[in-house]
């Protein structure tokens, strides 16, 4: 590669994992306290290393040189949401912003040193912006390139233009982040990064393999990876704050209308379409609603209108749709409404039938569906959905409308002991209990090895009449959850006609035989 690398800003929140747990877990970062990962301290605050603590240590050393030590688990679904703020807020100055790993964003220092009036001004701004905004403590270091850059930022340091050789030359060379390779450096007696960096590519290559080689390019302060900076989420969410509190449903409807414009404006804008909709209300008093509707299309602006009216109407006037029953009604009228896009697809993510929509009568019996989901919740209105199991009621999941029904795959392996085709038409809610005789009278079992004792000749369903079997199917095993006693359950099915044409589906569970379905 040739030219040089980019003056690149970046900024780096000390000990980000303890501030992080003081953010996300109300942990106290001022007193002694360490991040353990795989039980090393990974990071530790100011005042654990008053006392001794240092990264590597293990939690029982740490503690003993610190016996009041905080102990926190490492978790980096944490440092990084507790970051994402510290990232907005540079991201309201400056564009192009890369996340380099929690606590830690870079950017091309040539925009900002140009804007806000040089290098060591734009560090200062940034610096103190954040502190403003997200109350966190940061320092800012300037140098060619991004592996120069971090190191600069633990010394709050403006490398000059073309001073970066000279800057990493006397650094150690653990500061590679690289621990078996500067523990191997060290005893071949290579020390500083300037050392490092004199030894011929070639060699290093040859000795240390390609990231050693690639060590060897940032020790000399060649580094030249481009900033992969990422896109700012965009605000898809739409607002109304009324100064008169809305109280009345006619009102709430010429809101929701106007509302739903903005909001699908917006999102045909991005080339968006939303399939799950959010609605937050604010009332005069402070409380706060909130409902997710979801569509198993694509949401238009008239039936995001229709949804945020059927809302607001289920709200202001009480109802929970039982008849003579209320549900309790806001403490005030309504002063704040928020629509959120809470699940998004690209606009040709979908699209209607070969000869157009489906139908107005699935419109209509989707509206009163919808409407009715409002009221009770998302939960209320469900269809069944056919998917994966071994006994019929397995295969049946109850969905809510609107979601998306998602199926077995067809390619998808069958289930170990799952009944062949045809599927029974009724499957009972609770199985009947049932005795199995042979033709001479005697009980039909079933061993522990499946050998039936005798052909199943007649069938007596509770206290009902004998009915004789003219044709039977199995045994097909079932043994679920065999590593957990309290849980184990061992059972054998068996397909079963009976002379008046009716068929079932029969069950062999702890001696007992049971009904489970029915079938056509």
């Amino acid at each position: 590669m040739t030219g040089s690398p980019a003056r690149t800003l970046l900024l780096w929140c000390p000990d980000w994992p303890v501030l992080a747990a003081e953010i996300v877990d109300g942990v106290s970062a001022t007193g002694p306290v360490a991040v353990l990962h795989a039980n090393r301290v990974v990071a530790c605050s100011e005042r654990a290393r008053a006392e001794g603590v240092r990264r590597g240590l293990r939690k029982r050393e740490a503690q003993g040189r610190c016996p009041q030590l905080t102990v926190v688990e490492y978790d980096p679904g944490r440092d990084a949401r507790a970051f994402e703020p510290v990232v907005a807020a540079v991201e309201e100055l400056v564009a192009g912003v890369e996340v380099v790993r929690p606590g830690a964003c870079a950017v091309a220092a040539r925009g900002p040193s140009r804007y806000l009036g040089g290098e060591e001004a734009a560090a200062e701004r940034i610096i103190e912006h954040v502190a403003q905004s997200c109350l966190v403590e940061s320092q800012v270091g300037i140098a060619d390139g991004v592996f120069a850059a971090g190191l600069a930022a633990r010394a709050g340091r403006v490398v000059a233009p073309g001073g970066t050789p000279e800057f990493l030359a006397g650094l150690p060379v653990e500061a590679l982040g690289r621990s078996a390779l500067a523990d191997l450096l060290r005893r071949l007696g290579v020390r500083t990064l300037g050392d490092f960096a004199a030894l011929p590519a070639g060699d290093v290559l040859a000795r240390f393999g390609f990231d050693g080689a690639l060590a060897h390019r940032l020790a000399a302060g060649r580094d030249h990876r481009p900033l992969a900076v990422r896109q700012p989420p965009a605000d898809l969410t739409v607002t109304s704050e009324h100064d008169e509190p809305i109280d009345r449903v006619d009102a709430a409807a010429f809101v929701a209308r106007a509302l739903a414009e903005q909001l699908h404006e917006r999102l045909a804008g991005h080339g968006l379409a939303c399939t799950r909709l959010g609605i937050e209300a604010v009332t005069e008093h402070g409380q706060e609603l909130h409902r997710v509707w979801r569509h198993d299309g694509l949401l238009t602006a008239a039936a995001i209108a229709d949804r945020v009216r059927w809302q607001l109407d289920g709200w202001l006037s009480g109802s929970n749709g039982r008849a003579g029953a209320r549900a309790a009604r806001p403490t005030a009228g309504i002063i704040r409404l928020r629509l959120v896009p809470d699940g998004v697809i690209a606009q040709a993510g979908l699209q209607a039938g070969l000869w157009g929509e489906t139908g107005e009568e699935r419109e209509r019996a989707h509206r009163a569906l919808s409407r009715v989901q409002g009221i009770l919740g998302p939960e209320a209105v469900v269809t069944a959905v056919l998917g994966g199991g071994r006994s019929p009621a397995d295969q049946v999941r109850l969905v809510p409308w609107g979601d998306e029904r998602l199926t077995a795959r067809p390619e998808a392996p069958p289930w170990p002991g799952r009944l062949p085709p045809p599927a029974p038409a009724v499957v009972l809610p609770s199985p009947l209990a049932a005795t199995v005789h042979d033709a001479a009278g005697e009980p039909v079992v079933i061993s522990a090895r499946l050998a039936v004792s005798a052909a199943p000749a007649r069938l007596v369903v509770g206290t009902g009449q004998p009915a004789e079997i003219v044709g039977w199917a199995g045994p097909w095993p079932v043994d679920e959850r065999w590593w957990a006693p309290a849980e184990a359950r061992r059972r054998a099915r068996f397909q079963v006609s009976l002379a008046d044409g009716a068929a079932l589906l029969l069950a062999v569970e702890s001696g007992q035989w049971l009904v489970e379905a029915i079938y056509d």
